[in-house]
């Protein structure tokens, strides 16, 4: 430490060791009390990332949690169609308001602001970004128990957003079973790990179809997730398979109706955040 230190490290140059570390984490609108924040992340699409996210805030709310969801995927946004919300955001003098579906769960998605819900998002990384720091920081979700982050797949800038800006108490990495995902489930985890954000566990999408006759179990895009799991050191929280009732709700918007507790295990880690 300089001998003319002033304390301040805001405007100073100098790497000494008393250097405070900068932290990028950003306040939630003054009207919000939120006690878990949960990231769902996937290391490629098309895994079935933002069903499982729908589907931890179904039993979460089934549990009597209160609980919202923040649709961090901004280019790709499904959330909405899910619970069959159709109207737009609303816009208040002290933020903007989410959505509640029909059982309670607020619901902040881009599609919700926009004039036409079909026309596309066509902008750069660092304005998908700040839309996403707005709905964290603007929205008034007002008190929940859990906010369940859907993000986008891969590492770039809107995870690494949610990552840095959003105080998470965890992220669930959801996967396909396919020998092809496994080295990116381990970047997914690493880039988590190189965060220090707590990883819950994997979930195993498309795991198996059940023959309707005999109720036999067939693995039509191979295994190996439970070894990839225990490989790098986390759970395996559940393994949901291709389900077509389960798809036909969730393109009807009666992802709340569904039945069959595929996320028992991964509920169970929420509750042990133990901050509700």
């Amino acid at each position: 430490m300089s001998e003319n230190c002033t304390g301040n490290c805001s405007n100073c140059q100098s790497n000494c060791e008393s250097r405070k570390k900068e932290s990028f984490i950003e306040q939630t609108n003054e009207y919000n009390t939120i006690k878990n924040v949960i990231a769902v992340i996937s290391g490629k699409g098309g895994v079935g990332k933002s069903t499982v996210s729908s589907l931890l805030a179904v039993e979460l709310n089934k549990k009597g949690y209160k609980v919202g969801i923040l649709d961090a995927d901004i280019t790709g946004p499904s959330i909405p169609k899910a619970f069959g919300i159709n109207q737009n955001a609303m816009q208040h003098e002290l933020g903007i308001l989410p959505a509640e579906s029909k059982n309670g769960i607020k619901i902040m998605s881009i599609n919700m602001m926009l004039k036409e819900h079909d026309a596309p998002v066509v902008w750069r990384g660092p304005v998908i970004a700040g839309a996403v720091k707005q709905f964290w920081q603007d929205v008034i979700w007002g008190e929940l128990d859990y906010l369940i982050i859907d993000c986008p797949p891969g590492t770039g800038d809107v995870p690494l957003t949610v990552f840095q800006t959003v105080p998470l108490d965890g992220a669930i990495i959801v996967t396909s079973p396919q020998d092809l995902v496994s080295l990116i489930v381990t970047k997914a985890y690493n880039m988590a790990k190189m965060m220090n954000i707590n990883v819950l566990g994997l979930v195993e999408n498309m795991s198996y179809v059940k023959c309707p006759d005999c109720g036999k179990e067939f693995s039509i895009f191979g295994s190996g997730t439970e070894s990839l799991a225990k490989e790098i050191g986390i759970d395996l929280l559940a393994k949901m398979p291709i389900d077509l009732s389960l798809s036909t709700m969730v393109d009807n918007g009666n992802i709340e109706n569904v039945k069959e507790n595929y996320l028992e295990k991964a509920v169970e880690k929420a509750q042990e955040i133990k901050k509700v």
